[in-house]
């Protein structure tokens, strides 16, 4: 019977079924952060029980944590205990535990496939809704709830209702200052944010595969703001190229073995999904949100639409915004680079080549937040950071920043950020802040004009 790569990677993990019900899958790797795993440490202590397989977890602190002088105490006392809880879980239960500063330290889903951690054919589960970024390495990869990371650590399975499958093609290729975050939020807008409730999505076409593993991340990442219960990309030469020689990646023979088991994880030619979708790379342009949803987007040169009901109305008030005027033009506040959708070297290089031998617009904040001590090192090493000092911004520590209000990068209220992250909910950068996400591009031509910019003009220019 044809199956598709879900499919396949799905059954091959099924321990048991329960009719009319969902399935116990089994979990090749669990990522653990500080903020959804200590109530699921406490429940195993109350139990009685140990970790099953401490192997097969990782963890990392990474969503509250200040980006600046991770060698001292940490200041916030919340953030503290938070760290401090996570270091004696792990030691409690022998985790791998990389606390701040250490070569592995870093946002969960940036650490993972950069030391070979995420590989293909894995179902992998994190206490965070965007570990579906992990499914650009043809990974069947989702968030789970803090029981359910109490579930995986006890018995490393989870108990879960099996989705049905979404095929989203994009065929063509993409225009000069076109990049995946802007076809993930082309995507987003035409899907609507609950367009893919109850879906896991395979990503196709010739513009995925024509993606680096980097960009493939970040259309997994996305996947999430349109409902999707995760999204995946087929293994292919890229994907192989990517994860050998990394740290936690197998070699030898083991290398030669699960090369020939990756080729062969992709959907049969026959499959058939329960839904399937096509894109034409021509009609994306570089894009911005401009409401309180990943959904609210439109091309950077077009106007906002009218509002068609009252949350839209609410989200338009909310961002200071009118229909029918350009969102181009709109002076900027903040702008923010980072996050697990953009916080990977080939970000910051993207970043950088429209900042080069420029300087930072006068009045703009500018937060350039790596990923993990493995992309800062990155940078440094391929002198980004020289750049960016020249343009009068600095590089901030790993962590995930002012992608959420969790930590001391808050956007202050009524400001307005640019912002390379993956959610712009009100209150999402900081109680009243302003978002619109962007591809780091467009992030770098904010940053140096102090408004939002089309950063096709920097491109052609050059």
């Amino acid at each position: 019977m044809s199956k598709t790569l879900f499919d396949k990677i799905w059954d091959s993990h099924v321990v048991t079924s329960i009719d009319g019900g969902p399935d116990q899958l089994y979990i090749d790797r669990h990522y653990c952060h500080e903020v959804t795993s200590p109530q699921a440490f406490d429940g195993l202590r109350r139990r009685g029980l140990k970790v099953h397989r401490p192997d097969r977890t990782f963890c990392t602190p990474d969503h509250n944590i200040p980006t600046e002088n991770q060698d001292r105490p940490i200041a916030d006392q919340v953030s503290r205990h938070q760290i401090e809880t996570l270091t004696r879980n792990a030691t409690d239960f022998s985790v791998p535990f990389h606390p701040l500063g250490s070569p592995l330290n870093g946002i969960i889903h940036v650490v993972g496939p950069e030391n070979g951690l995420t590989l293909p054919g894995m179902t992998i589960v994190c206490g965070d809704s965007h570990t579906s970024t992990h499914g650009a390495f043809g990974a069947v990869a989702f968030g789970i709830g803090t029981s359910e990371v109490e579930m995986v650590l006890a018995s490393q399975c989870v108990l879960q209702p099996k989705p049905k499958t979404m095929r989203i093609t994009v065929d063509g290729v993409l225009s000069t200052g076109v990049t995946a975050k802007d076809v993930a939020l082309y995507i987003i807008a035409k899907m609507t944010t609950g367009g893919a409730t109850g879906y896991f999505v395979e990503y196709a076409g010739s513009v995925v595969r024509a993606m680096s593993m980097e960009e493939r991340m970040t259309l997994c990442n996305l996947s999430i703001e349109m409902g999707a219960r995760g999204g995946l990309v087929a293994p292919d030469q890229t994907t192989i190229d990517y994860c050998k020689g990394r740290m936690f990646s197998p070699s030898g023979v083991e290398w030669d073995k699960n090369v020939s088991y990756w080729n062969t994880l992709r959907s049969d030619e026959d499959a058939v999904f329960d839904r399937e979708v096509t894109f034409d790379a021509d009609d994306i342009s570089p894009r911005v949100t401009y409401g309180t949803n990943p959904g609210m987007g439109i091309a950077i040169d077009d106007t906002i639409p009218c509002p068609t009901n009252d949350s839209e109305a609410k989200a338009l008030a909310y961002m200071g915004l009118e229909a029918g005027h350009s969102v181009s033009g709109t002076p900027v506040d903040y702008v923010f680079i980072g996050s697990c959708t953009n916080g990977r070297i080939e970000d910051f290089r993207a970043f950088a080549s429209i900042v080069k031998g420029r300087k930072k617009a006068d009045g703009v904040t500018v937060w350039i937040v790596p990923g993990s001590q493995a992309v800062l090192k990155q940078i440094k090493e391929a002198g980004l950071d020289r750049i960016f000092e020249e343009a009068g911004m600095t590089v901030r520590q790993p962590g995930c920043s002012a992608c959420l209000a969790m930590n001391p990068d808050k956007v202050p209220a009524g400001k307005l950020c640019v912002s390379t992250s993956n959610r712009n909910f009100e209150g999402r950068q900081g109680p009243g802040a302003r978002t619109v996400l962007a591809s780091p591009l467009t992030a770098a031509a904010a940053a140096v004009t102090g408004v939002i910019t089309d950063p096709r003009t920097f491109l052609t220019s050059k």
